[in-house]
């Protein structure tokens, strides 16, 4: 494989840090919550195939979007700061977070070994690192792991909002990455396990894609543009540069 790569763009829950599943139930305990508030005994729950369609790697409030316009449900957008209790799409969200800290405290967040081991390697080859996530926790949850200065950049969502960038399918985190890194993005790889993320990485035209297949979603990876899925990242080891 060639070897002009200079960098790795990483994203964090799924490929680094396993907050994953933790995302999922609070995701799943919101919704499920608000449809049957909404519709009674008769209701349709969040399932994972929705979680992964409509909500993996994208900002919290897309997501709720996402979903919403999924079921065909409108709400008002509301304001930023709408109590948790409001029923509007910044109100969801805001309640979809207040659970997943709760659970996050409660459990702690983990990181993949594989997925150091390959930080540590390519350091030592000189590959310059970035985390990306459409989390606002980024921060929080790579401190907690004792991660947080592995990198030599952050775009995650807090940055999004702050500097106005489109989320995920859109390629904005990935080629912000790119300018804080000081590399083309011809030099970088992008590894995702979201397929919002693949989608992302390949619109944003680079040129080698990753997908990460830590649940078993594989095949939509590659169906979403994966050049590659691995199920461990030391599978890369040798291959990159």
């Amino acid at each position: 494989m060639k070897t002009s790569f200079k960098a790795v763009i990483m994203d964090m829950d799924g490929v680094i840090t396993q907050t994953t599943e933790i995302h999922t139930e609070a995701w799943k305990r919101m919704f499920d919550d608000f449809l049957q508030n909404e519709y009674g005994p008769d209701f349709k729950p969040l399932a994972i195939e929705d979680y992964k369609e409509f909500i993996d790697g994208i900002s919290r409030f897309d997501g709720v979007r996402n979903f919403l316009k999924s079921r065909n449900i409108e709400l008002p957008e509301g304001l930023e700061d709408d109590d948790s209790e409001k029923k509007t799409v910044y109100g969801l969200g805001r309640r979809k977070n207040h659970i997943f800290l709760k659970l996050l405290e409660k459990r702690g967040a983990t990181k993949y070994e594989d997925a150091l081991e390959m930080i540590d390697y390519w350091k030592k080859k000189g590959m310059k690192l970035a985390v990306i996530s459409a989390s606002r926790n980024c921060k929080h949850i790579l401190n907690s792991v004792g991660i947080l200065d592995l990198f030599d950049a952050r775009v995650d969502g807090i940055t999004q909002k702050e500097e106005n960038l489109k989320g995920k399918p859109e390629p904005d985190i990935f080629l912000r990455a790119c300018k804080l890194l000081e590399v083309s993005v011809g030099q970088a790889i992008v590894i995702e396990d979201a397929r919002a993320g693949i989608r992302a990485g390949k619109k944003g035209q680079f040129p080698l894609v990753i997908g990460v297949d830590r649940y078993g979603d594989g095949e939509n990876l590659k169906e979403a543009g994966a050049d590659m899925v691995v199920g461990n990242l030391c599978e890369l080891k040798g291959q990159l540069i």
